[in-house]
């Protein structure tokens, strides 16, 4: 265990769980015993509280009140609910934020209605860094509303594409493999000063990270609902967008929840107002709820609370595996300001490394083709826990579980 000195590293994690200032989340949580979780940046842990909520909402709403919940159980009126309460982990109003869809979804609503406010302009700009559903969105949206798509080489090549023809820079906040953070206010202003807007997406940030929408200056945002939200998987996700915009926002799917008036059936579309107008069709309830129990998970501490925690459970990890795995290459970024909360490793056998982590407790996962990637949740993730993880990395990279055959066959997910 850590060549001996386990005994004095757990001594020191121990004492930086104890003065942890947002340790009591953890008690939130449904945690399995033997399993480190460093995973939260795919599928956040199920909060104690999610089981009884969708106990109730199937057994009594569902099962014995039926269609009358959607007024008797408040089911009509939820994701504006749930919205307010991501809206404190974005540094946004309530009535900034909508809960509907998917990320994927809500991203092309927000890239065909960001393009249309900015009219006479003739090109997004995006990364080929980013995960790639922003990129394939991105081009769609490209070849319906006929403009040019940039795809510049990361994050930090995209002022060298801003023109006067921008009408959207649309960017990942975090490098979904190396956890890199993009320079949000910077690159918004960078935006701004050629009249485009810009576009954020926060599936890795929000709940782990101090976003600031409003301090960024950010037109437009999404996030998924399912990683550091805890809402469960498939969780509906978020749109962000400024109120200065609100006016003139046109969903392209603009279904019967974005009317003004959803029960009068007017064939006629007249949208609601706000960010009420990004619904789109009947929200999934069951799976809206489990999300209401992620984000009420988080009540009480701050994203900047969040972030630090999140900084020193990372610089824990790239620490230890520094000096206990040196064959294994840190591919994250060393300095924490400019690091998500997760970190990756470089090894030509990360796929099987990944695998026999998770046969002995520790869950992480695979990104192609040679990383193994750790998300550390702030709000359940222990300094003891970032001790045992490298821990038991140093005990794999001892045995020969990387040779095991079962290990080197690949899931469907990874």
């Amino acid at each position: 265990m850590l060549s001996g000195c386990r005994p004095a590293t757990g001594t020191a994690a121990e004492e930086l769980d104890a003065t942890d200032p947002i340790a009591f989340l953890r008690d939130r949580f449904a945690l399995p015993d033997g399993v480190v979780h460093l995973d939260g940046n795919s599928l956040g842990a199920r909060p104690v509280s999610a089981e009884q909520r969708l106990a109730i909402a199937v057994r009594d709403e569902w099962g014995t009140g039926l269609i009358r919940s959607w007024n008797d159980a408040g089911w009509y009126t939820e994701p504006a609910r749930v919205a307010a309460g991501i809206a404190s982990l974005l540094g946004a109003h309530a009535d900034e934020v909508a809960v509907a869809d998917s990320t994927s979804i809500n991203l092309f609503k927000l890239l065909v209605a960001g393009a249309r406010l900015r009219p006479g302009r003739t090109a997004i700009v995006v990364s080929d860094h980013d995960f790639p559903t922003d990129r394939y969105l991105a081009e769609s949206t490209a070849e319906l509303l006929g403009l040019e798509l940039r795809a510049v080489a990361g994050p930090d090549a995209a002022t060298d594409a801003l023109d006067d023809d921008v009408a959207v820079l649309a960017l990942c906040h975090v490098d979904f493999r190396t956890g890199a953070i993009a320079d949000a206010p910077g690159l918004t202003a960078a935006a701004h000063d050629v009249g485009a807007l810009a576009l954020w997406d926060l599936s890795h940030s929000t709940g782990a990270l101090d976003v600031d929408l409003a301090g960024w200056g950010a037109d437009l945002a999404v996030g998924c609902g399912y990683k550091y939200l805890n809402g469960g998987p498939g969780a509906p996700a978020y749109a962000y967008a400024a109120r200065e915009h609100h006016a003139g926002l046109r969903n392209p799917l603009p279904g019967w929840f974005a009317h003004a008036d959803p029960f009068a059936f007017d064939p006629r579309f007249t949208s609601a107002p706000g960010l009420g107008r990004l619904a789109c069709g009947t929200p999934p309830l069951l799976s809206l709820l489990g999300l209401a129990e992620g984000v009420a998970s988080l009540r009480g501490v701050t994203p900047a609370q969040l972030a630090a925690k999140a900084r020193g459970l990372t610089g824990l990890f790239v620490e230890l595996v520094d000096r206990y795995c040196p064959e294994v290459d840190v591919a994250s970024p060393r300095d924490a300001a400019i690091r998500g909360s997760q970190v990756a490793l470089r090894h030509a056998d990360a796929y099987p490394l990944a695998q026999a982590l998770a046969a002995r407790g520790v869950i992480g996962d695979f990104r192609a083709p040679d990383l193994a990637r750790f998300g550390f949740a702030p709000a359940y993730i222990r300094y003891v826990d970032v001790v045992d993880a490298v821990a038991t990395l140093r005990a794999v990279l001892d045995g020969d579980d990387l040779g095991r055959p079962d290990f080197t066959v690949r899931t469907a997910v990874t």
